[in-house]
């Protein structure tokens, strides 16, 4: 092969190295430059010094106890009974139950029938003849003492509905849903046992202020008005707007036994109906025996009626300003 085939190559000469640098960077880029500083990568861990089994035993045993005691923690600030479990100021303030035990006991006596309650819409549908999911109604992120609890709440305390979702961490609809189905169902339940007292365990159990002035006195009644809201027809709002509160309101006629104890419940009506007129609608006339008195104040005229049954009205006397 011919000299001119060959071909030419050009060495170029390797720059100068400047040793003014003093940056750690630069002075990494050196040739042949010994690095004393360990490189650290995030790809491989040559560097890292290794555990011993023991030791990582110990590490992962640390581990598992700071996440039990973050667990712990959590579920001490959730709101549910549980948290209130144990403090009989908070049940009552939140449910109206005297303490935990007695709500417990009433809860045991609804869980058998509790747990396969039907939820409120569904039964809409059955009375519609329409299509109904028979299974029963279930809140996946609630416990069913829990709904309860949630329940109480808000028939306690008034908590609104985005309240009540942010603090059992549920949606606003999930909490719509459970309040109507627990009334319903509490109403069924509870609404079915009976409330009036005999004439013998009201005697038996009468306090001795009533047995010295009022021994007959079968039942003290009063009316008690719940505010709603204003319909937007007028018809309606003229039927359930009560002069006595200046608001519409739904009015419902309660009695109690000397002893306190609620012995009589009546249905809603709407907030114009009158003392005496609810009485006589309210069935309460059925219940009286010859001979029972009845307690009410000076706005019930009833008189007439209960002379039908040969009961008689005691209004107590009423302090005037002067006493």
């Amino acid at each position: 092969m011919s000299r001119s085939c060959w071909c030419s190559f050009t060495i170029a000469k390797a720059p100068k190295l400047s040793c003014t640098s003093t940056s750690p960077d630069a002075e990494n880029q050196i040739l042949g430059e010994k690095i004393v500083t360990p490189f650290v990568s995030n790809d491989h861990d040559y560097v890292v010094e290794t555990l011993s089994t023991e030791e990582k035993l110990q590490a992962a045993l640390k581990e598992v106890e700071l996440l039990q005691n973050q667990v712990t923690t959590l579920s001490s600030n959730t709101f549910c009974l549980n948290r209130f479990s144990t403090d009989n100021s908070m049940i009552n303030f939140y449910t109206g139950f005297i303490n935990y035990e007695t709500l417990r006991s009433v809860f045991t006596t609804l869980q058998p029938t509790a747990t396969t309650m039907v939820r409120w819409s569904q039964m809409q549908r059955h009375v519609n003849k329409e299509n109904v999911n028979e299974n029963a109604f279930h809140c996946e992120t609630l416990l069913l003492i829990d709904q309860f609890f949630l329940f109480l709440c808000r028939v306690r305390q008034g908590l609104p509905e985005q309240d009540l979702a942010v603090r059992f961490n549920i949606s606003q609809s999930s909490v719509s849903r459970i309040l109507i189905t627990w009334a319903n169902y509490l109403y069924c339940m509870l609404g079915s046992l009976p409330l009036w007292s005999s004439r013998a365990a009201i005697d038996e159990s009468m306090p001795q202020s009533f047995k010295d002035t009022y021994p007959k006195t079968r039942v003290i009644l009063d009316c008690t008005e719940i505010r709603v809201q204003t319909p937007s027809s007028k018809v309606l709002n003229s039927e359930t707007f009560s002069s006595y509160k200046s608001h519409t309101t739904f009015k419902s006629l309660v009695g109690i036994t000397p002893n306190r104890a609620i012995s009589f419940v009546s249905s809603l009506y709407t907030g114009s109906i009158s003392d005496k007129v609810i009485t006589e609608k309210s069935g309460i006339l059925d219940l009286l025996e010859p001979g029972d008195e009845v307690m009410a104040d000076k706005g019930f005229l009833i008189n007439d009626l209960l002379k039908t049954k040969q009961a008689s009205l005691v209004i107590p006397p009423f302090f005037r300003a002067k006493g």
